[in-house]
Formats: C-alpha cells, sequence, structure tokens
C-alpha cells in the first residue's frame, strides 16, 4: 500500500514539474481540442432526423395529414379567429395601447406555433394576464411594448436553450391561483371605467376602487346601458353553448334535421360571441351616428393595413425628439423583463399539458419555451406585445375539433384580412361593449372553488393563496408574486429546518436505551434542532446511558450535520453517555467514516445495538461495547479501503457494528 502511495505521488510531483516548466501552449492547445470536440458532439447531435423532428413538430404531424381534415382544422380556424379579433382589439384597450397593436400580437403566433408548437390545441395570442402584465411596464408607450416583446422571447428562447423549463416549478398551484384570482378582479375593475363613461380612472385597484365612485356622478348612461346589455347577451350566449340538449332531452332519440340545425347554429353563436355582440353593437352606434346622434364613447380609429415588417425601435420619439434610449427602456421596464417571460411560459405550459391530458398525448415543455420565444422575438418585429397560450381561444379550438396545428394557420390569415379591410369599421365599436367583452372573459378567472379544498387537504397553502392575492391587489403584479413564491418556499423549507423525529418510550426499550428515529432527511437548517429534540430525554435528571439514533431516511448529509454530529458525540461523552447510529444507507456511512469522527459507532439495526450494549462489564458493571465492536480499521465503500491483493490488509465481516 505505501508502495503504491510513493509511486502515485512521485508520478504526481513529475506531471506537477512538467507543468511547472511548460509554457502553457500544450495545456492551451489541448483546452482547445477538447472545446473544439465538444462543438463538434453538439452539432452532431443537433443535425439528427431525431432532433429535427423534436424541435420542428411540424415534420412529425404534415407528413401524416389527411385531407378529410382540413375542413376541420379550417372551421376550428375560422372560429378561433372570431374570437380572437374582438378579444385583441379589447386588450390593446385594456394594455392602454392602439388598438391595432391587439391585432399586431394575434397573428404571428398563429404562424410560428403551427411550425413550432407540440400541442395542437394551443392557441398563442393576447391574453387578459399578459395583456396586465404589459399595461403595468410599458405605461401605454408602445415603443416600451415592442422592445419587451422582443427581450421576453430572448428570454424564453434562451432559457429553452438550457433547459430551464424547470424553473417555473416553484411557482405554486396556490400562488398561481391568487395571482389569477387578483389580477382577474384588477382587469375587471379597470374595465369599469368603459362600461361607466368614466375618464382619468387610475390602473391599480387600489386607486381605481375610491376613484370610481369619486367620479360615479359623470357616468355615461348610454354607455352603461350598452355596457350591461352587451355583459348579458354574453352571459346568455354562453349558457347557451354549455347547455346539454341530449341530456336535458332524457331520451336515446335521435333530433331531427332542424333541431340539429338548430343546436349548432346556438352553439356557434355562444362559441364566436365575443364577435356577434361587438359586430352588433358596432351596427347600433353606426346607425345612431347615421342619424346624428352621438352618445357613446367609441374607440379612436385605428391605423388601417398590416405592420411593416421590421427591427424594433429602442428609442422613444416624441415630437421630433429622442426621449429614451434603450438602456433607459429597459431599465424603466426593469423586472418586467423577469415576471413576463415567465409567467407567460407557465400560463401557456398550463393550457398545454391540460387539453393533452384530454387529447392523449404529451408535449415537450423545452420546445414549448422555444416555440413562446421564437413568436415573441418576431413578434416584435411586427410590432406586437408579449403573447402567450390562451386558455379561452384554447378551449374553442378543441371543441371545434381540430385535428392539427393548422388550424392556427387559418386563424393567422383571417387576421390579416381584419388588418387589411376591415380596420375602417373599427373605429364604430362602442368601448363599453369592449369592456364588457373583457370583464365576461376574466370573471372566470377568480379560483373561489379552490379555497375549501386548500383548508381540507393543507392549510398553509391557503396562506400562500391568500398572500398573493392580497399582495398582487394591493402591492402590484411583482410584489404579490414575491411574497407568494417566498411564503411557498418557507412553506417547502420548513420541514427540512424542524425535521419529524420519533422518540420511542423507555417501555419499549430498555431502561437505559433511548432510540431516536428521524422521520425525514437531515440538512444543516435541522442541525440545532436535531440537537434539542436529541437531548431534551437523554439529558435527563435520570439520563440515559445509550442513545440510539435511527437514520434509515436520511438521504444526504452535509459539512454542517457532520460538524454538528462530532461535537453532540463529545457533548454525550462529556456527560457520560453513548451515541450510536443504526439503519444508516451505505453512502451516508461511507461519508461519516471519511470525515473520521471520533467515536461514531454505527450498527445494521437498532436490534443489534441493543443487544451489543446488553453484555456487561464484569469489572465495573456497566454496559459497554465489548471488544469486538472496537474495531480501529472496518470494511467501508470507501476509495481507501485496500484491494484484496495488497498485502497484509485485514479483511473484516461487519456483521453488527461499525465502530470509527
Amino acid at each position: 500500500m505505501c508502495d503504491t502511495v510513493d509511486s502515485g505521488t512521485q508520478v504526481a510531483i513529475h506531471e506537477l514539474g512538467n507543468r511547472d516548466g511548460d509554457s502553457g501552449e500544450d495545456i492551451k492547445g489541448s483546452w482547445q481540442e477538447e472545446i473544439k470536440e465538444g462543438c463538434s458532439r453538439f452539432v452532431r447531435s443537433c443535425c439528427t432526423v431525431k432532433t429535427a423532428k423534436t424541435r420542428l413538430p411540424i415534420l412529425t404531424w404534415l407528413p401524416t395529414y389527411r385531407l378529410a381534415w382540413l375542413f376541420r382544422d379550417f372551421v376550428a380556424g375560422f372560429t378561433v379567429g372570431l374570437t380572437v379579433i374582438p378579444q385583441g382589439l379589447a386588450y390593446a384597450a385594456l394594455a392602454e395601447l392602439p388598438l391595432q397593436h391587439g391585432l399586431y400580437s394575434a397573428f404571428m403566433g398563429c404562424f410560428i406555433y403551427c411550425v413550432f408548437g407540440g400541442s395542437r390545441h394551443v392557441t398563442l395570442g393576447p391574453t387578459a394576464i399578459t395583456t396586465l402584465m404589459v399595461a403595468e411596464y410599458v405605461n401605454g408607450e408602445p415603443v416600451y411594448a415592442v422592445v419587451l416583446c422582443l427581450l421576453a422571447g430572448c428570454v424564453q428562447f434562451l432559457m429553452g436553450l438550457l433547459h430551464l423549463g424547470f424553473l417555473v416549478n416553484f411557482i405554486s398551484f396556490p400562488v398561481l391561483a391568487g395571482f389569477s384570482s387578483a389580477a382577474a378582479i384588477t382587469i375587471a375593475t379597470s374595465q369599469v371605467k368603459l362600461v361607466l363613461g368614466l375618464k382619468n380612472i387610475p390602473r391599480s385597484f387600489i386607486k381605481a376602487v375610491p376613484s370610481i365612485f369619486q367620479r360615479i356622478t359623470h357616468t355615461n348612461l348610454s354607455d352603461m346601458g350598452m355596457g350591461i346589455v352587451c355583459f348579458a347577451v354574453l352571459i346568455m350566449l354562453k349558457k347557451l353553448k354549455e347547455v346539454d340538449w341530449d341530456k336535458k332531452r332524457g331520451t336515446l332519440l335521435k333530433p331531427p334535421l332542424w333541431k340539429k340545425i338548430l343546436r349548432k347554429v346556438l352553439w356557434l353563436l355562444g362559441t364566436v360571441r365575443n364577435a356577434v355582440v361587438v359586430v352588433a353593437a358596432s351596427l347600433v352606434s353606426y346607425g345612431l351616428l347615421n342619424r346624428g346622434i352621438s352618445t357613446f364613447t367609441l374607440t379612436k380609429e385605428i391605423k388601417p393595413g398590416l405592420p411593416a415588417f421590421q427591427p424594433p425601435q429602442f428609442w422613444l420619439v416624441k415630437n421630433g425628439t429622442v426621449v429614451k434610449n434603450g438602456p433607459e427602456i429597459i431599465q424603466d421596464i426593469g423586472v418586467g423583463l423577469v415576471i413576463v417571460p415567465l409567467i407567460g411560459f407557465l400560463e401557456s405550459i398550463a393550457i398545454g399539458k391540460a387539453f393533452a391530458r384530454k387529447g392523449n398525448y404529451r408535449i415537450d415543455a423545452t420546445q414549448e419555451l422555444l416555440a413562446i420565444g421564437v413568436t415573441n422575438i418576431l413578434g416584435s418585429f411586427v410590432s406586437a406585445y408579449p403573447v402567450t397560450g390562451s386558455f379561452g381561444r384554447t378551449a374553442v379550438n378543441y371543441q371545434s375539433g381540430v385535428k392539427t396545428q393548422l388550424g392556427g394557420l387559418f386563424t393567422g390569415l383571417l387576421v390579416i384580412l381584419a388588418l387589411a379591410f376591415l380596420t375602417p369599421s373599427f373605429k364604430y365599436i362602442p368601448s363599453a361593449a369592449l369592456g364588457a367583452v373583457i370583464i365576461s372573459a376574466v370573471i372566470q378567472m377568480v379560483e373561489y372553488s379552490v379555497i375549501p379544498v386548500f383548508w381540507r387537504v393543507k392549510k398553509l397553502d391557503l396562506l400562500a393563496f391568500v398572500v398573493t392575492f392580497f399582495g398582487v391587489l394591493l402591492l402590484g403584479i411583482q410584489y404579490g408574486i414575491a411574497l407568494g413564491v417566498g411564503v411557498s418556499l418557507i412553506i417547502l423549507l420548513y420541514p427540512s429546518a424542524r425535521p419529524r423525529a420519533t422518540v420511542y418510550p423507555a417501555h419499549i426499550a430498555p431502561d437505559d436505551v433511548l432510540i431516536v428515529q428521524l422521520e425525514s432527511g437531515l440538512n444543516f437548517p435541522a442541525v440545532d434542532y436535531m440537537r434539542d429534540v436529541v437531548a431534551k430525554d437523554a439529558f435527563k435528571e435520570k439520563p440515559y446511558k445509550n442513545v440510539v439514533m435511527r437514520c434509515c431516511c436520511v438521504s444526504d448529509i452535509d459539512c454542517t450535520v457532520v460538524q454538528a454530529l462530532d461535537q453532540l458525540i463529545e457533548e454525550f461523552e462529556a456527560r457520560g453517555l453513548k451515541l450510536h447510529f443504526s439503519c444508516m444507507r451505505p453512502d451516508i456511512r461511507a461519508a461519516l467514516v471519511r470525515s473520521k469522527i471520533k467515536g461514531f459507532k454505527y450498527f445494521k439495526t437498532c436490534e443489534d445495538a441493543i443487544a451489543a450494549m446488553r453484555e456487561p462489564d464484569q469489572e465495573n458493571g456497566e454496559v459497554v461495547m465489548t471488544d469486538h465492536a472496537l474495531l480501529a480499521n472496518v470494511d467501508t465503500p470507501d476509495d481507501d479501503t485496500p484491494d484484496d491483493d495488497t498485502p497484509n490488509s485485514t479483511t473484516v465481516d461487519v456483521s453488527k457494528v461499525t465502530t470509527v
């Protein structure tokens, strides 16, 4: 063994001397070769057919596409298009941006996701949550919105390349439910001003509510009437769409053809109810304007035509003067560069997984990150703001019977046609109608039904929900999410700092033996607590002479734990007590052996420990470890264990106890 160590040492010294004498060129060359080889392997792995099909899902479904699916995809895409057009206009108003930006944001995701998306049901576009965050961070400036779109896309794409999608797993469901509920109430409150025709109402909930009550006397009764009627019609059409006529009829007889057609028409009207209400309200306002009656607050005139495809502008110009440059814009957006891409991806992947379960297929979180990232990057070139998956439109896509991602192509084409030919007519849309569309869309996002579930399952989850809800509602998005995630992490980490331990009563174990069983892992936050649990019963007026710690649930240790165990063993010895360990995993035992803790004693089972302790020493009558337990060298899974063919090596069969 010594010869082996000496020769190894000589080789190490020789290599070290060569390194000192080298000019460094050989080492540099070897590093360069390794980097080149690594890059070569990466490129080869990226150029396989499997990788291409994974990163471009269109290569998987397009070769097997059936012509019979084309009509179903067209119907689904057209239906989703009729839904996204009025929603895009309404969400742009919510973001306090020119209305055309809502439509600019609605078509790029349809085309990109058709190529890169892994779910045939998900549709990308503006949503209530992302729009609220955009309104929070861009302050109504289109330049800020486009820059945020580009940078959010870059963050999402980079996360996809680095496989960092797992980060969103730290945002628990209670936090997400609290955030979406508070966001829904904030959005609905912000749209009350459109329904009532009020001006100069702040965006934040805490400021908007008193402002609405202060200005309630300035309500435009025409806008209020239009908003109430539109909201009532939206709710009625939604209920008609959800009616199960066959179940209500209570018979297995097939209905006549005219009833089938009527039910299909009612379902279609309920599905595209937003478009129906907006078109009807526009016709009413147009008819009144032709008669010289102007009672409704109408949307501003929309810039006609398609957006120019050009790189985003990184400067803000007002009155011909540059007032903000790129770094200043990024600084103004601030934490929105992190919050928007993370929440956007979380919203989209949750929707994708939900409908993947319904469709009996799986989606790749990394691929979804790449798809959303590419969508936002290219969307910024057409003046879009950040988009993500929409639950409402994805549900419409699913219920319309879409077969493949090709349905998104028809949705995008319909939005482009609306931009090209219908924008002049959008100026007749009453603002109250758009407000009613948004309120009816977000009111179902309030997760009140989860409160009893949290209370029954785990009350601490309800705490995370409440903290996030009121944090977002009263303090803002970033602070509410930060508080919610912080509370969730505390709830998650608290068991690590307070591991459960069971102390066996004296009538189960021998009177002079105390058994402490750790029910969970043991890491550095739990060191002090563990010592208090052991010492609570061990250091009584009539203390136990031996304490056995059963460590079968301990799966990991660190240096802090090793140091604490060393100190605890010393403290026990100073009090005339002995601390033993049993039921350890081999890797944990090996780590403790390598740490060379003085007095560390290990038994395979608790019964073995008790049996060994009960062998009396005839000289003093005390219960002590017998000679066969006091072994200086043991066979442990350690790198320093001698080989079988090493001279003068001793192999010990450790059947009961290991002592260092």
